[in-house]
């Protein structure tokens, strides 16, 4: 069997029993953890968009959070009453659409405008989706929002309306929908690293790296920025349809600035540019601050939720923690905690193959011994 044969097969082996152990947490956790879960994936899915757009494509983007909010409030009136009141399976791809429909109209700016000024534009669309939230209430419920109605593929739906067990294990809505959001995030972790290593991906690589010789090579610069913008946000639509199944009902203040900004650092604390390093740093910013509201009452310095002004609560400590942890990032981490993971997995390979072997050194001939030659007598 050869090297990369053997590789392969270690990562099928791999890949199918991360995929297994992932199936197991909802016949063993409650809800409050599959609730972690579900958060967490939603914001994977997500933080991959962003990843793409300017981890890999280096575009800086503050407005994530109005495409979720584009994907969450889509599938909300798309599927609901007011509404079309749409078939909620045809309303999840619709409104993945819409989010990228809306960024579509806006990748003209972005592909034109880079760096800090993009920023400045999309830090736009946020405080005019929250002022649209806010006001366009036959549609988005207003202040108080609008319930979620829940996901059915056919006939089978992902709420806990019906009495479902599996293995003796009674499925509730959390249950159900943590399969759901695996295998979203199954398709969206295969479709982004397949585009990072497909022409396109390469010609977003080789932009971020230099606009000029990109554009030398025959890149379309001002198309691929707008490429990657849609595609981000169709990643961020269909975050937002996940999270607004998950929340079971969508508010405007939900999304933010905050969130873009939780965002933003989802993607560098784990890595820039990386599947695998959006997902650990969205599974980080998006698991710390539920833990630490569970258990405030038992962290040094945390107070519970809803206890004396001054005290620092969970939500702010924990902000406190993963900014701390951004700059630590960037002083000693620079590609992230994927990049961290891939030095000490090189590191442990190169300690354990072995470098000399005396048992099986095979020992090197001896040169050839000079011919003889009969010895000269002197007289």
């Amino acid at each position: 069997m050869s090297d990369r044969t053997a590789l392969l097969t270690r990562r099928r082996a791999t890949l199918l029993t991360v995929a297994v152990l992932l199936c197991l947490p909802p016949f063993y956790l409650d809800a409050f953890w599959l609730r972690i879960g579900l958060f967490s994936l939603a914001a994977a899915i997500g933080a991959t968009g962003l990843a793409l757009l300017s981890g890999t494509a280096g575009q800086l983007s503050l407005g994530h959070a109005f495409f979720l909010a584009v994907g969450a409030y889509g599938y909300t009136w798309l599927a609901g009453d007011p509404g079309p009141g749409l078939p909620t399976a045809l309303a999840v791809p619709l409104a993945v659409l819409m989010a990228g429909l809306a960024g579509g109209l806006f990748s003209p700016v972005a592909g034109r405008v880079k760096g800090i000024y993009l920023g400045i534009a999309t830090l736009a669309l946020v405080f005019l989706g929250h002022h649209v939230l806010l006001t366009a209430e036959s549609v988005t419920g207003g202040f108080n929002g609008r319930s979620v109605p829940p996901l059915s593929l056919g006939g089978f739906t992902f709420d806990a309306g019906d009495e479902l067990t599996v293995l003796g294990v009674p499925f509730g809505a959390e249950e159900r929908l943590w399969f759901l959001g695996l295998a979203l995030f199954a398709v969206t972790w295969f479709t982004a690293r397949g585009l990072l290593r497909s022409r396109p991906g390469r010609a977003l690589a080789a932009l971020r790296d230099s606009e000029t010789a990109a554009a030398v090579m025959g890149v379309d610069v001002a198309r691929h920025r707008s490429a990657a913008f849609v595609v981000s946000s169709m990643y961020a639509g269909l975050a937002g349809v996940l999270l607004a199944l998950a929340f079971r009902r969508v508010v405007p203040d939900y999304f933010s600035l905050v969130l873009s900004v939780d965002y933003l650092a989802m993607i560098v604390i784990g890595g820039l540019g990386s599947v695998a390093g959006a997902t650990a740093g969205a599974v980080f910013v998006t698991a710390l601050p539920l833990l630490m509201t569970r258990y405030a009452d038992q962290l040094p310095l945390v107070a519970a939720p809803g206890s004396a002004e001054g005290a620092v609560g969970p939500t702010e400590a924990a902000r406190y923690l993963y900014g701390a942890a951004i700059v630590l990032v960037l002083l000693y981490a620079p590609d992230g905690l994927h990049g961290l993971a891939r030095r000490s997995r090189d590191r442990l390979r190169r300690r354990r193959s072995p470098t000399s072997d005396p048992a099986s050194a095979v020992p090197s001939p001896s040169p050839p011994a000079a011919a003889a030659r009969p010895k000269e007598h002197t007289l």
